[in-house]
């Protein structure tokens, strides 16, 4: 056993770190974290890949394969970066089963927990445990054709049906419980949670739900038609987009990070997630005061309500 594993072994929790090190804001927000948390006696473990573009003292531990067991024994998993990072680091958590905590580096950041310049309160809160663990619902997408299972995986904000060809539309019937909905030509469908209502969801004109709220999505991206409208369902519902034969290919993304080719005939069904995503979250602001400051929405004149 080395000196470093050796200090390691002796600290009683460990935190795993995940970072954009592409950001050089992500790299000095790193630095600054990594040494609250060792100053405060708790271990920090990071992937081999990621620690040679960090500035890592040596007692930092390092993982050599991004797989959920590099998770075990940590507590929580403190990601820095944007969305796509957020949404990388959310992969770890469900598949580990540890909490995730955000700290938004990018532009928007409805995933992260905090800011940058919020670090320090970061990582005291994280020493004093001064934080909570929610846990936020996915979906489980399984895509068929000819009657036939070809793919399977699962998503924390949303599973996008999209055409590939940018001349022509993606032909589409949408289909809810077992029950036709309707069909039409468009550039796509987005089937959402709640916290993805915020995301591609919400770019596609699709309405936003409080992520208390139990429900599903079904907004499509571009319709050419009278009724295509945003559905909202229930959470038990079964959601099912299928590309009609004899038209171009489509593609699914989940979470924009994963994809497969959707050939002609093909039938994606979108069901709530039986694993899923546990967020640690340091502060009790309503979602409303989070949509309000992300979204920097207008709200001077405002009165409250009257006493």
């Amino acid at each position: 056993m080395t000196q470093t594993q050796a200090r390691t072994q002796t600290r009683a929790r460990t935190v795993f770190l995940l970072a954009h090190t592409g950001r050089p804001a992500a790299v000095r927000s790193a630095e600054l974290v990594v040494k609250g948390l060792l100053d405060s006696g708790i271990g920090v473990r990071v992937l081999e890949a990621e620690a040679c573009d960090l500035p890592l003292p040596g007692e930092v531990e390092l993982v050599a394969e991004a797989t959920p067991q590099c998770l075990d024994g940590c507590e929580l998993l403190i990601v820095l970066g944007g969305d796509g990072t957020l949404l990388r680091g959310a992969e770890f958590a469900r598949a580990s089963g540890v909490p995730m905590l955000g700290v938004n580096l990018g532009r928007v950041g409805f995933l992260a927990e905090a800011e940058r310049d919020d670090l320090d309160k970061v990582v005291d809160r994280v020493v004093s445990r001064a934080y909570e663990v929610e846990e936020r619902m996915t979906v489980d997408v399984v895509v068929h054709r000819n009657g036939d299972i070809v793919h399977t995986d699962w998503a924390l904000n949303e599973a996008a049906v999209q055409k590939v060809s940018a001349e022509r539309m993606l032909e589409v019937v949408l289909e809810i419980d077992g029950r036709p909905v309707t069909g039409f030509g468009c550039d796509g469908i987005v089937c959402a949670t709640p916290t993805g209502s915020t995301a591609y969801a919400f770019s596609a004109g699709g309405p936003v739900v409080w992520p208390e709220v139990e429900a599903l999505l079904m907004v499509p991206i571009s319709a050419h038609a009278l009724f295509a409208k945003p559905l909202v369902t229930s959470p038990d519902s079964v959601l099912a987009v299928e590309v009609l034969p004899h038209v171009p290919p489509g593609v699914l993304w989940c979470d924009g990070r994963r994809t497969v080719e959707l050939p002609p005939g093909a039938r994606v069904e979108v069901r709530r997630g039986a694993v899923p995503v546990r967020l640690a979250r340091l502060h009790h602001a309503s979602f409303t005061d989070r949509l309000v400051a992300k979204f920097a929405l207008p709200v001077s004149g405002w009165r409250g309500a009257p006493h």
